[in-house]
């Protein structure tokens, strides 16, 4: 903890791509560093150039994890599948950080929160597989939007509708079933990961949502965007629950004298 935040859980969010690291071009990273402030929460950059040791050592010091999305796809090696043709664009250096941080809040109980290319890393994590290409593999009514929407793109992202699974974590916060979603993404969870529990689907049957179901810490995957929807009660509230969880860690941290 910094002197100037004591009681604010400190979350780690990896860059999204070794080339924005280099530039440190950070437009599209700020949106999740606002979520998880305006949830309370203090959000920490972490590189994608550490040798494991420093990661390591920097990932103890954290409470929890925000694995963002990215406009590289999740090597498809990792998942024992062919590359597809429209599987352009790796980033090995995301890859091997965000399967340190899973493996590290796994054995540490920490929360982490995996949205788009995280939902997908995390689901791989758990021994899932990928849709390569939403629109030539599914071939649904939805158009799931482009694939990183510049931030300042006008138009903003597409939206549609999504059903909630009764009983969820995500159903829980939504207080209904039915909820609007936004949507950027070209890959999407194929085969779910042992113990990722579906439970949001686009109405076309795309996955948009996981959680995972072997343990008690807050686990969570967003196929959709909601760091890009401020003004949205689900979207908010997934940031906000994401944040209590950390704070719980963090006073558990601190009780151990982290």
């Amino acid at each position: 903890m910094t002197a100037d935040t004591p009681n604010k859980p400190r979350v780690g969010i990896p860059w999204r791509t070794t080339e924005e690291e280099s530039r440190q071009q950070m437009d599209k990273l700020l949106f999740y560093f606002d979520a998880v402030r305006r949830a309370g929460g203090e959000p920490i950059s972490i590189s994608l150039v550490l040798s494991p040791q420093e990661l390591e050592k920097q990932l103890q010091t954290l409470d929890g994890f925000v694995l963002p999305g990215s406009p590289a796809d999740v090597d498809p090696e990792r998942y024992g599948a062919p590359r597809h043709p429209k599987t352009v664009t790796l980033d090995t250096n995301r890859d091997r950080t965000d399967l340190a941080i899973l493996r590290h809040s796994v054995r540490a109980e920490k929360p982490v929160f995996a949205i788009c290319y995280g939902c997908q890393i995390l689901n791989v994590f758990f021994g899932g597989t990928l849709v390569q290409d939403v629109p030539s593999e599914k071939g649904g009514p939805i158009c799931h939007g482009k694939t990183d929407l510049a931030a300042g793109a006008p138009t903003g992202d597409l939206e549609h509708r999504a059903v909630l699974s009764q009983g969820s974590r995500l159903e829980k916060l939504a207080g209904t079933t039915q909820v609007t979603i936004n949507s950027s993404h070209h890959q999407a969870i194929d085969r779910p990961g042992k113990e990722l529990a579906v439970t949001c689907r686009s109405e076309d049957g795309v996955i948009e949502g996981v959680e995972w179901t072997g343990g008690s810490n807050w686990i969570l995957g967003a196929q959709w965007h909601p760091e890009r929807m401020p003004e949205d009660s689900l979207a908010r509230k997934l940031f906000e629950d994401f944040v209590s969880a950390a704070a719980a860690r963090s006073h558990v941290s601190i009780a151990q004298g982290r």
